[in-house]
C-alpha cells in the first residue's frame, strides 16, 4: 500500500477537473489518498471530484480548506459551520473519510484548522483583499482565533496502542518557518492567513513522524526536530513553477 499526498486541487478550473478525470481508476487501487483541501466551493464540484478520486483509490483521506467553506453563492443566512458539515455528508456520500485512517500499525489522523494570526498581524491590506473575508460567513461574534478552536477542538487527541507510524495532514500552514523567507513582501503579506502554531503543537502530541499540508502552493519538503513536512500542491493553472501538478507518494509500504 502506498500513501500519496494532494492539495489544492481547485477543480473550478476545467484543466484541473480534467486531470481529475483522467486520473487512472487501476493504478491506485491499493493505495491512500490524503487531500489536504482546496477543492471547490460548489457542492457539486466537490462531490464529482470526491467520487472520482474514491473509484481511483482504496481510502481518500480529506480534510476542507478555506475554499471549501465559502457561502457566497450559497443561501445567505447559512454559516461556513453549516458549510462544513455539508461538505462532511458530500465526503461520506463519495465514500472519503474525514475521519483517522488505522492499517495495521499506521495511522493518518486528520487535522481540521484555520488560520488565527499566530503567524502575525494582517495589515489593513491584507484584510480588504483576502476574499475569505467576504466569501466566508461566521456566526456573530466569531474572530479568526475563535474558528480556529473551533475546529482544533474536533481533532483526534489520542493515538491507539501499537501503532508505529503516525502520518497528520491539515489544510493550513502549521508553523511559519515552512514559509520561504526568500519570498517578496506581495506574498509574505499574507503569511497570517496561512496556517497556525496550534496545528503544529497537536501533531507533535499525536508523535506525528510526517505532517502534509496545503494552502500556500507552495511545494516543499522539511525535515524539522524529526517530523517531515510536505506540501503537494496541484495549484492553480499558471503556478507551474512552484506546484509539481502530479501525485506525490510520501509512504510505500
Amino acid at each position: 500500500m502506498r500513501v500519496f499526498a494532494l492539495s489544492d486541487i481547485h477543480v473550478d478550473y476545467d484543466s484541473n477537473a480534467r486531470w481529475v478525470e483522467n486520473l487512472s481508476t487501476a493504478d491506485y487501487r491499493d493505495d491512500v489518498l490524503i487531500l489536504a483541501g482546496d477543492v471547490s466551493d460548489r457542492l457539486s464540484a466537490l462531490s464529482r471530484c470526491l467520487h472520482q478520486f474514491a473509484r481511483c483509490f482504496r481510502q481518500v483521506l480529506f480534510v476542507p480548506g478555506n475554499h471549501d467553506l465559502w457561502v457566497l453563492r450559497d443561501t445567505p443566512g447559512k454559516t461556513s459551520f453549516d458549510k462544513f458539515r455539508e461538505v462532511a455528508v458530500v465526503a461520506e456520500d463519495a465514500g472519503v473519510s474525514m475521519q483517522p485512517f488505522l492499517r495495521g500499525s499506521l495511522y493518518i489522523v486528520p487535522l481540521f484548522s484555520w488560520y488565527d494570526y499566530t503567524f502575525g498581524a494582517p495589515s489593513d491590506t491584507l484584510r480588504a483583499a483576502w476574499m475569505d473575508f467576504v466569501a466566508c460567513r461566521w456566526p456573530d461574534g466569531f474572530a479568526p482565533e475563535d474558528i480556529s478552536l473551533h475546529f482544533s477542538a474536533l481533532n483526534q487527541t489520542r493515538v491507539p496502542e501499537d501503532v508505529a507510524r503516525v502520518i497528520t495532514f491539515s489544510h493550513f500552514v502549521p508553523r511559519i518557518d515552512l514559509l520561504p523567507s526568500s519570498l517578496p513582501a506581495e506574498h509574505r503579506m499574507l503569511f497570517p492567513v496561512l496556517g497556525s502554531t496550534h496545528i503544529d503543537t497537536q501533531l507533535r502530541r499525536l508523535k506525528s513522524q510526517m505532517h502534509v499540508y496545503g494552502h500556500s502552493h507552495i511545494n516543499r519538503q522539511r525535515l524539522i526536530d524529526g517530523v517531515i513536512y510536505i506540501n503537494n500542491a496541484f495549484g492553480y493553472p499558471h503556478e507551474e513553477r512552484i506546484a509539481a501538478k502530479q501525485l506525490t507518494a510520501i509512504l510505500d509500504d
